[in-house]
Order: C-alpha cells, then sequence, then structure tokens
C-alpha cells in the first residue's frame, strides 16, 4: 500500500491555558509553525571556505480561527492579564496532533507561548469572524513513537 500524504483534515490544534484544554476553541482554518534557526558564519586564513553553525532562536507560529461562541475571549483575557501582569503566571501551550493515515499521530508541542496581535475581522456580510494570532516561545517539542 503506498504512503498517503496528510492533509489538514487530519490536524487537530488545541489551546491549553494553566492546564485547561478550551475545548470549544477548534475552528481553526490554518496553522504554521516553525524553529527559527540563525545560521552564522566565520572565515580563518588558511581556509577557502566559510565555517557554518546554527544558533536556535526558539519558535514562532500562526494560526487563523473562526469562532462560533464566545469562548475565543477566554484566551484573549488570558493573554491581555499576563501582558498587564494582572495574571502573571499565566501558561499558554499550544499542541498539534497530526494523525497520519497509516496510524502515526506525532504530536507537537509549543510550550509558553507569547502572542502578538488579535485582530478580529469580518471581511464581509457572508465572511465568517476570523482571528489571526501570531505566537512565538523559546521552545519546541515533537514527540513521536
Amino acid at each position: 500500500m503506498a504512503n498517503q500524504r496528510i492533509k489538514g483534515q487530519e490536524v487537530e490544534v488545541m489551546v491549553v491555558v494553566d492546564g485547561r484544554a478550551l475545548s470549544t476553541v477548534t475552528d481553526v482554518r490554518s496553522f504554521e509553525v516553525g524553529p527559527q534557526l540563525e545560521i552564522k558564519r566565520e572565515g580563518y586564513l588558511g581556509e577557502t571556505t566559510d565555517r557554518r553553525d546554527e544558533i536556535f532562536n526558539g519558535v514562532t507560529g500562526r494560526m487563523e480561527l473562526h469562532f462560533e461562541n464566545q469562548d475565543i475571549f477566554g484566551l484573549f483575557t488570558a493573554v491581555v492579564d499576563r501582558a498587564r501582569r494582572r495574571t502573571p503566571g499565566v501558561k499558554i501551550n499550544i499542541k498539534a496532533t497530526l494523525n497520519f493515515p497509516g496510524g502515526d499521530r506525532p504530536r507537537v508541542l509549543i510550550n509558553d507561548a507569547f502572542f502578538g496581535p488579535f485582530p478580529i475581522n469580518f471581511a464581509g456580510r457572508g465572511d465568517y469572524g476570523a482571528v489571526t494570532v501570531d505566537f512565538e516561545s523559546s521552545d519546541i517539542s515533537f514527540i513521536t513513537a
């Protein structure tokens, strides 16, 4: 049997605030995440090419959400309260589970995410309300098995 590529319908994204999953924030339109790496170069006398190394600068990502109820505002409140130091200990994690057709289920964990602007957009009369969320973290884990 040939391997099948994974599609968006096999990806589940979950936002967890202080250990509590926001189970109704599930209308994820798009999701992207990636390690931020920097290449360092240094040239030395007597060598004909530069040596290279890399530095890990954390993780950045973005997701676009539609919303069907007011629960997304719980995430907004948690982020704003943490940013304003009203509740400085709040920890927000993001987990994506990739359900491959062959049965593999690796997970991507973004630990202690921090957020940028939360623009809410209603593009037109017939369009769903959307929120685009940019986030960063200093750590990412990939769980496979």
